[in-house]
């Protein structure tokens, strides 16, 4: 696959385009030769970056440069890593250039988008490649595997439920994810990992959802005010309030968080990386239930924290030859006096603190439980981004692709649709108060 990448450009440099950037650097036959961003200051530290891994300088573009941008650098392969509500800006153009096409989860943020990207790869024959690199990790592809082979019999019902704790979840409401008309809610910034496991793990799609939700801990008038974290300032950025608050972060501390939104690029396009995660004005959820129903008569029950002391998860499968059971504890808990920016272990690129145990348990019907031999990996995702890049741009020097689970992964326009319409539902139901089917929602293609 390495030879087909070719010249490609990223669009939005932010931290998690890094990894993307680092990653097409190391593969032969792939050369980073375009940035695109609004922000010169974060563009220009991603050459900072290319020029310490000995690679020559990418060109620098402004979005609305876009279309001059790929005729000039002759681009082959766009990687689109920017604020999700702007995916579809960059999609649509570049299936019309005949350009292969990655972007990050979740594909787009609306109804409206999704439906033109699918009309668009309808009416181009391109794709779109979505990268889903949970499925890549391999304790979820243990559990692929285990409810594939028959061992828990035809899935009837799923528990799943995610916690977020007080530092990586609160992170969201610091930054461009707390309005919802950026990130679609974390019902939708989230779809790329939760909603995409199930759909993989349980070889379904979702017909129809439920959801209730709301602000319940952050903003300036949920359940931190009355427990006491409410601070007044805007920004941690100058602020005395922020030197002692536990929920701050202070990018200054970590280089990349600091070379990427620190005063200098604040400086160019007014970005707040840092608010006050009690702020007024978020428009995002931060406790959320939902039910979803499959097409092969599976339903799941699905809650989703934001604020909780640990950070991790838990997913049970019930089937009509026993139960399987997964728990994933990423941080046992965090202290007042941890780090004081959470840095790469909030995008997954750095374990958090005080990891906890994974397991899977299998549990057939009329016999003792049994757990299974796992390769549990903290940080990079559950070891699921390194593998999705060499299945992505092909293997780095000395590594091979993973020719069983991890070859067959790669996920489409369809996939994309697919975990996106659960929280695409999920907003219509909490806002109309009632179940959502998928159909009626018109996403540009039939799941």
């Amino acid at each position: 696959m390495s030879s087909s990448v070719g010249r490609v450009a990223i669009i939005g440099t932010g931290s998690r385009g890094l990894m993307f950037l680092r990653g097409i650097t190391e593969r032969p036959g792939a050369q980073v030769v375009a940035l695109c961003d609004v922000n010169s200051v974060r563009a220009a530290y991603y050459n900072d970056v290319l020029k310490s891994l000995g690679q020559a300088q990418a060109a620098i573009y402004h979005p609305d440069k876009f279309g001059e941008m790929v005729k000039a650098e002759k681009v082959d392969f766009v990687v689109i890593t920017t604020v999700d509500q702007y995916h579809d800006l960059y999609v649509v153009p570049a299936l019309e250039m005949g350009l292969r096409v990655l972007t990050e989860k979740p594909m787009t943020t609306t109804i409206e988008k999704c439906r033109r990207i699918n009309e668009t790869v309808a009416r181009t024959g391109k794709h779109v490649t979505v990268t889903f690199n949970y499925r890549y990790n391999p304790t979820h592809e243990l559990v692929k595997r285990t409810i594939a082979a028959g061992e828990i019999g035809r899935v009837i019902s799923v528990h799943f439920e995610w916690l977020l704790d007080t530092v990586h979840g609160a992170d969201y409401f610091k930054r461009w994810h707390a309005q919802k008309e950026n990130s679609g809610g974390l019902m939708v910034h989230k779809s790329g990992h939760h909603f995409d496991l199930v759909n993989w793990w349980i070889d379904a799609m979702p017909v129809e959802v439920g959801g209730m939700g709301r602000l319940a801990f952050y903003g300036d008038q949920a359940g931190g005010s009355e427990s006491g974290y409410v601070r007044e300032y805007k920004r941690a950025a100058g602020s005395e309030q922020a030197k002692d608050d536990p929920f701050a972060i202070h990018i200054e501390t970590d280089e990349n968080l600091n070379r990427l939104y620190g005063k200098e690029a604040h400086a160019v396009d007014g970005y707040e990386r840092d608010r006050n995660c009690f702020q007024p004005g978020i428009t995002i959820e931060d406790d959320i239930g939902l039910l979803v129903r499959y097409d092969n008569g599976a339903v799941m029950s699905y809650h989703l924290t934001a604020y909780s002391p640990w950070e991790g998860y838990r997913v049970m499968f019930n089937g009509t030859k026993g139960r399987l059971e997964l728990e994933v504890v990423e941080s046992t808990h965090r202290l007042r006096q941890g780090p004081a920016t959470s840095g790469g272990a909030v995008h997954g690129t750095s374990p958090l603190p005080n990891p906890g145990p994974s397991r899977v348990t299998l549990h057939p019907l009329w016999e003792p439980a049994r757990e299974l031999p796992i390769v549990a990996e903290h940080g990079s995702h559950g070891g699921g981004d390194k593998r999705m890049l060499n299945v992505l741009f092909g293997p780095r020097p000395g590594e091979s692709v993973d020719e069983g689970d991890a070859s067959k992964q790669a996920a489409t326009e369809r996939d994309g649709t697919a975990a996106l319409a659960v929280g695409l539902a999920a907003n219509e139901s909490m806002t109309t108060g009632e179940f959502v089917k998928i159909k009626d929602l018109k996403l540009g293609l039939d799941l």
